[in-house]
């Protein structure tokens, strides 16, 4: 990985309101040989195959049984295109929340290139005729490129549509005055949504349409319409849009064989075998150590502590839904949580209740410790994964690779 910036190495141990409290922010500030089956869930076939495919029955059984003590509504594990186990309904659809960055960039990667139609990495806002509103960019800002969107270096530092909970962190890490392009890292809303502006009018297709046409119907997948992609608009702070989608567990499985095949499925060419390579090869280092270690064209990527493999990368939800691409092992991995009634929630106390998001997150963290209420339908069902409980899901599924 290479440094783009120095940040403070996130956390250490954490205490329990404390711990909480941590993990609800970083979620919202803040993831080969080509098979012929397609994942579902729950088959009695892929059971008796996980020995088989490299995996101990007796530790996925305890990964599903963990995940089961916690919100998760959707968990698949598939290797090589079988699955080898599976918790919840695969095929109903959730808001996938920033994981839709790792979609966003799959799009940006077919359509990359010189010419008409196409998005030139290299070209920069101005030359793309980009500006922002109600505050126009600086020409500094404009300076900024597409490649330094999509690698999260563009150190534009402004508000943007679907940012709840990210300003904080980003501002600790950008500062508050203009920073040279390529210096600085920072998740940022701003590029994500940018660059979701910069695919539509250069290629003249809308993030649903576009999913559809090249990913979705080409790689076979069943419940995807482009009515599942939505916008998220705040033109009081900035013109672009954050384009969102709604995603089934069986989808986002089909989307991870994508990336395990080095761009291909039913023997269709869909992504550059590059696109793919460059995420692992281009990580740039975040400073926060753990599953969140590198940063890449739209992934994360975990460090070695976690266990998991090198040139591993995955996308990371509200929630800790996660998409996680394991090529090591030919194995995607899906974790899904519904956070409607959550994020309904939050929503309400800031905008509703006056309360700061840092508020509003220790309110709905302290209504989950409370020993009368840590048995509601809300804190059985709805409240926020810890990045710790996610972190015990991964380790579980490290111990059960044989």
């Amino acid at each position: 990985m290479t440094d783009a910036t120095k940040g403070n190495p996130g956390g250490g141990r954490r205490r329990r309101t404390g711990a909480f409290l941590l993990a609800l922010a970083a979620g919202l500030a803040a993831a080969g040989v080509v098979e012929a089956q397609e994942p579902h869930s729950g088959t009695g076939s892929a059971a008796a195959d996980a020995l088989r495919l490299g995996w101990d029955k007796g530790g996925l059984d305890a990964v599903v049984a963990f995940a089961k003590t916690l919100s998760t509504d959707t968990l698949l594990i598939v290797s090589r295109g079988r699955t080898v186990a599976s918790l919840g309904d695969a095929a109903r659809r959730y808001n996938v929340h920033s994981i839709r960055k790792a979609l966003l960039s799959a799009l940006v990667g077919q359509h990359a290139g010189r010419g008409p139609k196409r998005i030139d990495l290299d070209a920069t806002l101005a030359q793309l005729g980009i500006d922002d509103s109600p505050d126009p960019l600086s020409p500094r800002q404009k300076r900024a490129t597409v490649r330094h969107l999509i690698r999260s270096v563009s150190g534009i530092n402004r508000r943007a549509a679907a940012e709840e909970g990210q300003r904080e962190e980003r501002t600790r890490r950008l500062g508050t005055g203009e920073n040279e392009p390529g210096s600085k890292w920072a998740y940022n809303n701003w590029d994500y949504n940018a660059l979701t502006t910069i695919f539509e009018r250069r290629t003249g297709l809308s993030v649903g349409a576009a999913f559809m046409a090249g990913i979705a119907r080409p790689a076979g997948m069943v419940d995807f319409s482009p009515a599942d992609v939505s916008y998220i608009a705040a033109p009081q702070v900035s013109r672009h849009r954050a384009a969102m989608f709604r995603m089934s567990g069986r989808d986002l499985a089909l989307f991870g064989r994508l990336y395990l095949n080095g761009g291909m499925l039913e023997g269709k060419r869909l992504l550059p075998r590059s696109w793919i390579d460059r995420i692992a090869a281009e990580a740039i280092t975040t400073g926060m150590g753990g599953m969140r270690a590198g940063y890449s064209y739209l992934w994360w990527v975990p460090a070695a502590e976690t266990g998991l493999p090198a040139g591993s990368f995955w996308a990371l939800g509200l929630g800790h839904q996660a998409l996680i691409v394991v090529p090591a092992w030919r194995t995607a991995i899906v974790h899904q949580a519904d956070m409607t009634v959550f994020f309904r929630r939050f929503l309400g106390l800031v905008r509703g209740g006056g309360m700061t998001p840092k508020a509003a997150l220790e309110s709905l963290a302290l209504e989950c410790f409370d020993d009368a209420r840590r048995h509601s339908g809300f804190c059985r069902n709805d409240r926020f994964i810890l990045r710790r409980e996610f972190g015990r899901l991964v380790s579980l599924i490290v111990a059960a690779r044989r």
